[in-house]
This record gives structure tokens, C-alpha cells and sequence, in this order.
């Protein structure tokens, strides 16, 4: 188990290795650690080249993890990414064949633009870390991370995700256009090609990192702030369809998470607060007459709720 002070470090130094490859707002990197660190599943919804890929590539080599990129086509079939059984000749049985899926970090690149078949192959893998074939349950590696882009451009030939896939994906975040300095350092980290990224910490590192986050201390009245903001979700005249008693789940997690990378042993309101919108926007649903943006909704509706401290 590592020391409050030694987790702090440990993950300073991975938020740091990957802001070295990846120019993006720091809250985007540290909102991306801490949905690795819960165990959760992060969507990132941009314009195309915003360096979605390159955050996805870079977290998985810090910790020296297994990567495998999916590009996501309307031909693409459910054993593409699950990996199929194909028949031995030689030994007269069937083997089973690993797929793309089989790996820590696994980037479901453009994952809209596969039919909803397809999609629902990454359901099972993502909820239960595991793939069934043929009957066979085969485990996944540990941890395991997918992070999947949406483009915000260009829906032609697209499948929106149903919002039960949705639903899985713990955070969601945008990473946007960089400021004129940005992007000069963006061109010079890339004049010689794409940045190297070297491991920082082991997968092993994570699995404590991910087992210590579970430990940060959430009190009732705690417990009680969070669920009165996704009743009010549910109840409120701008939204249709509020946050489901699994985002509430997924938005203690990613507050415990928050909480230890700033090296507190419990939840307060304010971690809470950081993580709410990432972590419910993508679940919920405006109302037909709605406006305000689901974002507005949700900051209307975590204002209104008072703080038990």
C-alpha cells in the first residue's frame, strides 16, 4: 500500500509524463487520471485532431501498459474487437483467437460510426472486464481502460450510442482548440515527429492506486449531498430523463479518486462539485422544450442544493 504522500507523487509524475506528449487544458488530464484511477471508462467528444488519440496513447505507455487502437467502421463486426474462435486443423479443435479488446487501454476510436451491434461488444467487456465467445468467458487484462471519441462534426453514417452504453462510460470530456502558444507547442513537440512517451509506473502501481481510491472516506451526509443533486436531476423542468442511480455510484468514485490525488482521506462537497459535470452530462437527457444546456442545468441544479458543511 502506498503512503498518502507516496500516491500524490506517483500520480503527479503520470499527470506530468503525459502533459509532456499531450497539450491540453490541465483539468482535462487530471478528469482523465482520475477516470483511470476510479476503474471507470472515459468518452471524449471533439473535433477531429484535438490529440484525443495521443491522450489515450500517452496514459497507456506512462504505465507501461498494453495499448490497442479500434477504429471504428460501419463494416466493423462484434469479433473484431472480441476476437473470434477459428478451427485448428492440425490439433482438430477450435482456438480462441484474442481481440483488439484483450489489452489495459483500449482507444474505440469514432465509436459512433459503428452500427449499435457492434457497439453493444464493448457492453459486456466494459461492465464485467471480461469477454464471452462461444459459450466461454475469457477475463480481461487488469486494469482495464477504454476510452472512446465521439467527433462533434461530419454525422453522416453515424449510430448515436444508446444512452444504456452511455451509461458505462464514467466521465466525458472535451479537450478543445489550443491558444496561439499552445499550438506553437504543439508544432515544435511534433517537428520531429509524433512526442515519445516513457513509462512513468507499472499497471501494478495502478491496481494499488485503484484499490487505495476505494479507501478515501465518504461520510453519510456526504452521501446524502450526492443523492439529493440526482434527485433534483430528476425533478427538474429543463431535463427529461435525470442521472441514474449508477452515474451516483460512478460520481462517489470519481470524487474518491479526485480526493486522493489531492491527498485527502475524505470526500468533501468540492470534490464532488469538480467531478459532477464530467461525470453526468453525457447521462442526461434535456427536455423537448428545454433552454439551457444540459451543462447549464446541471450547475442550476448542484447550485440549488445546499452543502451539509
Amino acid at each position: 500500500m502506498l503512503t498518502t504522500r507516496t500516491f500524490i507523487q506517483t500520480a503527479d509524475a503520470l499527470i506530468a509524463n503525459v502533459s509532456g506528449a499531450v497539450v491540453a487544458p490541465a483539468e482535462v488530464i487530471q478528469l482523465s487520471v482520475v477516470s483511470l484511477l476510479s476503474g471507470g471508462h472515459l468518452l471524449l467528444n471533439d473535433l477531429p485532431g484535438l490529440g484525443k488519440t495521443l491522450l489515450a496513447r500517452s496514459l497507456a505507455y506512462s504505465i507501461d501498459g498494453s495499448f490497442k487502437r479500434i477504429q471504428f467502421t460501419p463494416d466493423l463486426l462484434p469479433t473484431d474487437i472480441t476476437g473470434s474462435s477459428i478451427y485448428n486443423q492440425g490439433e482438430g479443435r477450435f482456438d480462441f483467437v484474442w481481440g483488439p479488446v484483450f489489452a489495459n487501454v483500449v482507444l474505440a476510436d469514432e465509436i459512433n460510426r459503428a452500427s449499435t451491434r457492434t457497439q453493444s461488444a464493448l457492453l459486456e467487456a466494459m461492465a464485467e472486464s471480461q469477454v464471452t465467445v462461444d459459450g466461454h468467458s475469457y477475463p480481461l487484462p487488469d486494469p482495464f481502460w477504454v476510452v472512446a471519441t465521439q467527433n462533434e462534426v461530419d454525422g453522416y453514417g453515424t449510430f448515436p450510442l444508446p444512452q444504456a452504453q452511455l451509461d458505462r462510460f464514467m466521465i466525458s470530456l472535451t479537450i478543445g482548440y489550443p491558444d496561439p502558444d499552445e499550438q506553437v507547442t504543439i508544432l515544435e513537440r511534433n517537428r520531429q515527429g509524433d512526442p515519445v512517451v516513457e513509462p512513468v509506473l507499472t499497471t501494478t502501481t495502478i491496481r494499488d492506486m485503484q484499490s487505495q481510491v476505494r479507501d478515501v472516506d465518504v461520510v453519510r451526509p456526504i452521501m446524502e449531498y450526492l443523492s439529493s443533486i440526482l434527485a433534483a436531476t430528476r425533478s427538474h423542468p429543463q431535463i427529461a430523463l435525470g442521472a441514474s442511480p449508477r452515474s451516483g455510484v460512478q460520481l462517489q468514485i470519481a470524487s474518491q479518486a479526485l480526493a486522493a490525488l489531492q491527498g485527502d482521506l475524505f470526500v468533501t462537497p468540492e470534490h464532488i462539485k469538480a467531478v459532477a459535470l464530467p461525470v453526468l452530462r453525457h447521462r442526461i437527457i434535456p427536455a423537448p422544450s428545454a433552454t439551457m444546456s444540459v451543462e447549464d442545468a446541471i450547475s442550476e441544479t448542484i447550485e440549488s442544493i445546499p452543502v451539509p458543511f
